[in-house]
């Protein structure tokens, strides 16, 4: 094609472009409504697709303790030149319930040697001169032992060593030291060679990198968490999620096991870890390194409200519906009133004490607690009418959140919300698993909602590309575009929508069991998806006050594929104007500002587009799509502009 053509094309794109009718927004500066809440845009935060052990928390060691089911899965004897060595687990229930078993390794001086190697979660991320912290637990040591620890990379070749001699002690003896890697490798192990002549007692085998999150010992993997802080959340959401439930009761979250020394938390198996056909995963378990009091502290790191979820005596009604009688629900509802005394209680209480002899000695001044995760029928409602009478009671200020069901429409859903309603609950989490489209059709869910019931969490959403549950599952601009037009209705709606999180959080590439997901790593990199950035978008952009705003003096909800909202925030005396345009074609649009001092200015503009809604980020190309910023003439309180298509862009306005 000729360049005369390509012009004429142009030129005439151009000129029907001019054509059209620009779309007019009026923006009411003057009539400020409902407040926003200030946690209205958090994370939900639950240990599947390997987010906790193999993710956030940076641990490399698999079963370090011994106590998954197969006491040594994830580790493998090693052998060579005609070495003599053996392994044998021992079990101490009578004497640490909490972490029974360990190994008795006895290794014989001779011309080969004998060892061990961790597999890791999906290999071990070592990085380039990097420091790692090694520790092990022994006892009852014998003759001369000496343990050559080694990095390995994927070939099986030695990139970083040191040697420790155990300690001839008859009690427990934590060891540490430390090595320095010399190359990187996203796929090694750990290999230890147990040389000389004797025995020992060894337990709680650990590595960790020493880059961890604020350099905290054995803490948070810091490149997972930045992409946390980085989005500025309202709240964190923890520990999930159907984990909380358990498959049946014996395997339910309980939270007093994940406090306190490392050492003594007791390993649990994860609710995922045969949850699907399609990715099962006999090796997930909880080592609870990352447990409440951990939570809690990142929650207050990254300015995160946090909101624990606690088990309600209902196992997952997917799995089993085991539940517990309710004259037999009183230790649950003890859990729950500890737990508001763990975070809250000054450290003359036996929670606040334990919560100081962690390091924190200041409350943590938690709001908000959760009664149950996903649960549905009369058994629920029982036995939510027991807990909130008893913490109500006591502790009439927490914001109790209860469940909707699985699914935002049914009997099901209908039922729990009239009961909720009823009941005077204080917040009602709703979850929406849908198609994209389904998105777009319900923008305006919540315009015709009661005012006068129970306040909404959109505690779990996500577009589903193919259908919920799919393998195929993809985080394109699609869904994440179809997320950005639903949110502007949570938003318009902020006097009863008062939470909303995406869910889930984090996968792993190699261990994931549910797609889609909003970040994605592996054992060294990570990276945010469309729908991260669109989540990151509205967080940081949330304003105090909602302001109306119009298009054909009606809300805007999709007509002509177009969503907006507005916001004031009070410490700029700034206006922030959300819209969507969903359609496939640009469209010119002025956003007029009614209200506010007609003076001519620039506003700040952030712009998340494709043409492409098939575009996602990956590992490779992390920053394949992602909000740019640009600015805008503002002349007389107007803003002549044209909205690309399949955009999502948001404007902030100095005003007075």
């Amino acid at each position: 094609m000729n360049k005369y053509l390509l012009s004429l094309f142009a030129f005439v794109a151009v000129s029907a472009l001019s054509s059209q009718t620009p779309a007019v927004f009026q923006v009411d500066v003057s009539r400020p409504g409902a407040d926003i809440s200030p946690f209205m845009w958090g994370i939900f935060f639950e240990d599947i697709n390997m987010g906790a052990d193999g993710g956030l928390y940076s641990e490399l060691v698999k079963n370090r303790s011994f106590e998954f089911n197969a006491p040594l899965m994830g580790w493998k004897e090693v052998k060579k030149n005609a070495a003599s060595g053996s392994i044998l687990v021992e079990n101490r229930q009578g004497e640490n319930a909490a972490n029974p078993r360990y190994i008795h390794v006895k290794a014989r001086a001779g011309k080969g040697d004998f060892g061990l190697i961790n597999e890791g979660f999906r290999g071990m991320g070592f990085k380039k001169d990097l420091a790692y912290e090694f520790s092990i637990w022994s006892k009852s040591a014998t003759g001369k032992l000496v343990f050559h620890i080694e990095m390995l990379d994927a070939k099986g070749s030695v990139i970083g060593s040191t040697t420790l001699v155990p300690i001839d002690s008859k009690m427990w003896n934590k060891q540490t030291v430390s090595l320095q890697c010399n190359a990187t490798e996203p796929k090694g192990s750990l290999r230890i060679w147990f040389a000389g002549n004797g025995s020992a007692d060894l337990d709680m085998i650990s590595l960790f990198p020493t880059d961890t999150w604020k350099k905290r010992s054995g803490g948070l993997r810091a490149d997972l968490v930045q992409l946390l802080a980085d989005m500025k959340p309202g709240f964190m959401r923890f520990p999930g999620g159907c984990i909380v439930e358990g498959h049946e009761l014996s395997t339910r979250y309980q939270w007093k096991k994940t406090i306190g020394p490392v050492e003594e938390r007791q390993v649990n198996i994860n609710r995922w870890n045969a949850e699907f056909a399609h990715r099962p995963t006999p090796d997930y378990y909880q080592s609870f390194g990352l447990g409440f009091f951990e939570y809690f502290q990142l929650c207050a790191d990254i300015g995160a409200e946090p909101l624990p979820i606690l088990n309600c005596g209902m196992a997952c009604q997917f799995n089993t519906s085991e539940v517990v009688p309710l004259d037999q629900l009183d230790p649950y509802v003890q859990d729950a009133l500890d737990l508001i005394e763990f975070a809250n209680g000054d450290t003359t209480t036996p929670g606040g004490k334990m919560r100081a002899q962690m390091g924190h000695p200041k409350p943590f001044n938690m709001k908000l607690l959760g009664v149950g995760n996903e649960q549905w029928g009369e058994q629920y409602v029982d036995r939510f009418t027991v807990f909130q009478k008893a913490l109500k009671s006591r502790y009439p200020n927490i914001l109790l959140v209860t469940s909707a069901g699985p699914a935002p429409e049914g009997e099901m859903f209908q039922y729990l919300s009239h009961k909720m309603d009823s009941l005077g609950a204080d917040i009602i989490d709703e979850h929406y698993y849908q198609s994209p489209a389904w998105f777009l059709q319900n923008a305006g869910r919540y315009d015709k909602y009661d005012r006068n019931g129970p306040r909404i969490f959109a505690g779990e959403y996500a577009a589903q590309s193919d259908r919920v549950i799919s393998t195929e599952n993809r985080n394109n601009w699609r869904c994440a575009l179809a997320e950005a037009a639903f949110m502007t209705g949570l938003e318009r709606n902020a006097d009863l929508v008062r939470m909303a999180s995406y869910a889930p959080l984090m996968a792993h590439v190699d261990g994931w069991q549910w797609k889609p997901d909003m970040i994605w790593m592996d054992n060294l990199r990570s990276f945010g998806t469309p729908n991260y950035y669109v989540q990151k978008m509205y967080a940081t952009n949330r304003g105090d006050r909602l302001l109306p705003v119009l298009y054909n003096n009606s809300a805007v909800t999709g007509q002509d594929s177009l969503y907006a909202t507005a916001s004031f925030e009070q410490a700029g005396n700034e206006v922030i104007i959300k819209i969507v345009n969903a359609a496939g074609v640009a469209k010119p649009a002025e956003m007029i500002l009614n209200g506010a001092l007609k003076a001519n200015s620039t506003a700040k503009v952030t712009v998340m587009q494709s043409n492409d809604l098939a575009s996602e980020n990956s590992l490779d190309d992390p920053m394949h799509l992602v909000p740019v910023s640009q600015t805008a003439s503002v002349k007389n309180g107007k803003i002549s502009t044209t909205l690309p298509p399949y955009s999502f862009t948001i404007y902030r306005i100095k005003t007075k």
